[in-house]
């Protein structure tokens, strides 16, 4: 065989190996859809919670998936506008905030898989048909299965400050199963011979008015019911609370670390690190409908010790001992 022979067989070997190259299809990069309500950089710790998540799983962004991000910049009446922005990108899987964010989800589609990072009382809510069978497209982690949380929180707020006599229960009635939560609030506070104080946030700047009501109203402790449009702007909460001297419980650790006086919840930077654990089983094939929802197994309870100080109070010690973190 010749040179030349030689030569033209590699040559036509070189390009058989490129035409079957050509005809095999690119193998698609799985879209993952990720929204919530607050501003980009408020949320920085959970956003990167769910990447290094996803990361641990052996996704890498830009290499074997792709992200698309939309945040409503704390403007809850933006959800569903960008919920059908991404419905109409078809990604493989929406990963969503809190309870306003999965229902504007579930207007935008019926197919889509959700998995819920957050959500509170989703059976209620009718996010889902129950917590061991979804039913649709939606599953995921609720960080308050049920209610009766704001009751346990509300007990540890009276039996860390014991002349608590007028509490008030500030939240966001917007938000689909909201009501059941001051409902069991209400009820807690009766048992506990406590007054109660409802008073609505419906937007950001519903803040200021809120805590002057309340300062009017002689209430003597607040208790915050977790909504993301409260997460966000947690600085100014905590500093209305501080200004207008009123010992708060909340229910999400991120108060506390800045500067509020306690909360009493599950740890919701977990929790979107393990939404990452239901992305990775949808894009293997599994179907949420399949999928029960996870609960917390762990509430961590977080005191400031340094805003009690600032405030005049002594947290007895037998609350202290019960706190899985002390902020000194």
């Amino acid at each position: 065989m010749t040179k030349k022979t030689v030569a033209c067989l590699i040559a036509t070997v070189v390009l058989a190996f490129a035409h079957l190259a050509e005809a095999q299809p690119a193998k698609k990069i799985p879209l993952i859809g990720f929204i919530v309500t607050a501003r980009p950089e408020e949320v920085v710790h959970l956003t990167k919670a769910f990447e290094d998540g996803l990361r641990e799983l052996g996704y890498v962004e830009g290499r074997n998936v792709v992200l698309e991000r939309r945040f409503a910049n704390g403007q809850p009446e933006r959800l569903p506008g960008l919920a059908a922005e991404l419905a109409r990108l078809k990604p493989a899987v929406i990963v969503s905030g809190s309870n306003p964010v999965i229902a504007a989800l579930k207007q935008a589609t019926t197919t889509i898989p959700v998995v819920m990072a957050v959500s509170r009382d989703p059976v209620g809510a009718g996010f889902v048909a129950s917590l061991a069978q979804p039913g649709a497209n939606i599953t995921g982690l609720t960080n308050d299965p049920t209610p009766d949380i704001v009751g346990k929180n509300l007990e540890l707020l009276k039996e860390t400050v014991p002349r608590i006599s007028r509490v008030g229960f500030l939240w966001n009635p917007v938000p689909p199963g909201a009501g059941i939560y001051k409902n069991a609030a209400e009820g807690a506070a009766r048992k506990l011979g406590v007054s109660f104080q409802s008073v609505e946030v419906r937007g950001r700047d519903d803040f200021e008015a809120a805590f002057a009501a309340m300062v009017r109203q002689r209430v003597d402790g607040v208790l915050v019911l977790t909504d993301p449009m409260f997460v966000g702007p947690r600085n100014q909460v905590v500093r209305l609370a501080e200004r207008s001297r009123l010992p708060v419980m909340y229910g999400l650790r991120e108060f506390p670390e800045a500067g509020g006086l306690m909360s009493y919840g599950p740890n919701v930077e977990d929790q979107f690190r393990r939404a990452a654990i239901f992305v990775d089983k949808m894009l293997k094939g599994a179907k949420p409908a399949d999928l029960p929802v996870e609960q917390p197994t762990k509430f961590e309870f977080v005191v400031n010790l340094k805003t009690a100080k600032a405030f005049g109070l002594t947290i007895p010690q037998r609350v202290l001992i019960r706190a899985d973190q002390v902020i000194q």
